[in-house]
């Protein structure tokens, strides 16, 4: 028989071992969010606690020079500039579990939750980082004159949005490569993040050559929309819409910017209100754009 439950009590229990569901929680936390994907996360090992700072060192621009012959070289010292990573965000969650619980069920309290909170913070934590990198996308790779040699690519502006249609949305991704072309962005481990709707124009479109896909074969295989000019295609609910409902697209390559995240705290405690142990845990986490040269957004209606 199942012991009486106050409100918000639901009938559940779990075994609650800190490092084992802190585990279980960043891996769900992967599994769920883009950021992982379409970043540099080098620097999370460094990372210890809301406000830390990594040092990120940059490669410096090297300088060609001509040569004449029995001439004096010219020695140059490359810049050694680093760039700093704040972890300066946290998120946290804090649930109870009941004593009566523990002997009346035996379902498994630590992978229901650790799923569920790895799949809240996700929503939140992506919310949060899709919107913030627009601000350090170059200028010359948004707006209506993007592209740093041609100067004449539309990707769309707040109030004058790109209308995207099944027949002209292939055209527009491979504008934005164009504009990461410009900017000299290498082809390898280039990402694009789009909206559903977006995603089922790619699918309506009539992408009969398959070298668009960048591998020889159809590009809808198994359901999965694949590469599209050099661009790894991700589908995420989180990108910013704004008050006309455009939706801010983004893509890049992954050295565009860099993201760090670790679970810093996990425990357990005694409830002072109720007979049970309260389970908590924080996330930290810091992003920044590295080089505004390697993202491009464009602005787009579906």
């Amino acid at each position: 028989m199942a012991f009486a439950t106050s409100s918000g009590h639901p009938q559940y229990t779990g075994n609650f071992i800190p490092e084992i569901w802190s585990g279980k929680l960043i891996e769900n936390f992967y599994d769920a969010t883009v950021l992982s994907a379409i970043s540099n996360t080098d620097y999370e090992g460094e990372i210890r606690n809301m406000g830390d700072t990594v040092n990120i060192r940059t490669t410096p621009e090297i300088t060609i020079q001509t040569y004449v012959k029995g001439q004096t070289l010219s020695v140059e010292n490359p810049d050694k500039a680093k760039l700093q990573l704040v972890i300066d965000k946290g998120e946290y969650f804090a649930c109870v579990e009941d004593d009566v619980d523990q002997v009346q069920t035996d379902m498994n309290l630590m992978d229901m939750w650790s799923k569920d909170a790895s799949e809240r913070m996700k929503i939140k934590i992506d919310q949060r980082v899709l919107a913030d990198i627009l601000t350090g996308v170059s200028a010359n790779n948004k707006g209506t004159t993007a592209g740093a040699i041609s100067g004449n690519i539309s990707l769309g502006a707040t109030g004058s949005a790109v209308n995207l249609t099944k027949t002209n949305v292939i055209e527009k991704i491979v504008d934005m490569g164009t504009v990461l072309d410009e900017a000299n962005c290498p082809e390898q481990n280039r990402f694009l993040v789009i909206p559903a709707k977006m995603a089922g124009l790619i699918k309506q479109s009539d992408l009969k050559d398959a070298s668009i896909t960048g591998d020889g074969s159809t590009p809808l295989r198994n359901g999965r929309l694949g590469m599209i000019d050099r661009f790894t295609v991700y589908v995420s609910h989180n990108l910013v819409k704004d008050s006309n409902n455009d939706f801010s697209v983004i893509g890049g390559h992954t050295m565009g910017f860099t993201f760090a995240s670790q679970m810093t705290n996990m425990e357990t405690i005694r409830s002072e209100t109720t007979f049970g142990n309260i389970i908590r845990g924080l996330q930290v986490y810091g992003y920044k754009v590295v080089k505004p040269e390697a993202l491009a957004t464009m602005i787009v209606s579906v």
